[in-house]
């Protein structure tokens, strides 16, 4: 799919039809007939438009005459089995003297937020601070991510002292497995956007330079705050396994003690139910004696076990 934005005389950005310099062409999961048609449109070769739809495209720069190509990881959430995941997918930028272009495997809410008109001070025609803003939006998703991850987290800490399942601990799981996939995206990104600082089409501006500084303090942070939930959830996953291991263990022991306390009146009723003389077999209230004397025993074996903390 290929939609096309500009931003007109009057600072409003409008969809438009044809690809006009000065314009922001987005592109999402493309056929072969649609990139064709864009690098033929662009200049801008089949190989760079290619490259940020391979999913474990890692985070780079690429230069190839005038068109600059940067990949970065960008966060999505997913739904499955009615549980929220996280991951990351690459996002290609790539810009030229006439063009800037996104391009990706499938929609995420960074580009969507621009699309939406979210994003104040948004031009396509300045094309190093379009790029920057984009770079800044992804890092506050991932900021915004791993908040939401540590507050779930912490949502299933709560609710697993008493379980007795596997479901909060997959769940951990999967939260354990995001942050993985975040700390490794997110170091990727760091590099890049490192390596950015050097590029002409950023020392120009000034703002822009600030602007890429801000980005590069914010993605340290989510590094450091990846780290940390990290240490923290892999810590959490192992008490809980051992929490919950030794919940099974005291339903063990309260049913072993049930067992033998009502072991005893199965007994004495079965040896009094033979067909051989016992005690009381003539007396009248021998029924109601060999009940009390059951009752007695159980009882008794049920303080025992109650004070060697059985129950």
């Amino acid at each position: 799919m290929i939609c096309i934005y500009k931003t007109s005389s009057n600072d409003i950005m409008e969809k438009i039809d044809n690809i006009e310099p000065g314009c922001w062409i987005n592109i999402v999961e493309p056929s072969e007939q649609e990139l064709l048609f864009i690098s033929k449109k662009t200049q801008v070769s089949l190989e760079l438009l290619n490259a940020a739809l391979d999913e474990e495209e890692t985070s780079r720069i690429d230069v190839e005459n005038t068109n600059i190509l940067i990949i970065v990881d960008v966060p999505f959430t997913n739904i499955e089995e009615n549980s929220l995941s996280y991951g990351t997918f690459p996002l290609g930028i790539i810009s030229n003297d006439n063009y800037i272009i996104t391009i990706s495997l499938k929609k995420n809410k960074v580009i969507t937020d621009f699309v939406d008109g979210k994003i104040k001070t948004f031009y396509t025609y300045k094309r190093s601070r379009f790029t920057l803003q984009i770079l800044n939006k992804l890092t506050s998703y991932f900021l915004l991510y791993l908040r939401q991850i540590d507050k779930k987290s912490q949502l299933i800490h709560n609710s697993i002292h008493k379980s007795m399942k596997n479901k909060q601990l997959l769940q951990l799981l999967s939260l354990e497995k995001s942050l993985v996939y975040f700390s490794t995206s997110l170091k990727s990104n760091e590099l890049t956007l490192e390596k950015l600082l050097k590029y002409d089409f950023i020392q120009k501006y000034e703002e822009d330079k600030h602007l890429l500084e801000d980005v590069i303090i914010d993605n340290k942070q989510a590094i450091e705050m990846a780290h940390i939930y990290s240490s923290v959830l892999s810590s959490s996953l192992e008490f809980f396994a051992a929490l919950i291991s030794n919940n099974l263990n005291l339903v063990m022991k309260f049913l072993a003690s049930m067992t033998i306390v009502l072991s005893v009146p199965s007994i004495i009723f079965s040896l009094w139910g033979t067909n051989v003389m016992v005690p009381f077999a003539d007396d009248p209230l021998g029924f109601s004696i060999i009940i009390i004397i059951a009752m007695a025993i159980s009882i008794l074996i049920a303080i025992i076990l109650y004070k060697k903390d059985m129950f």
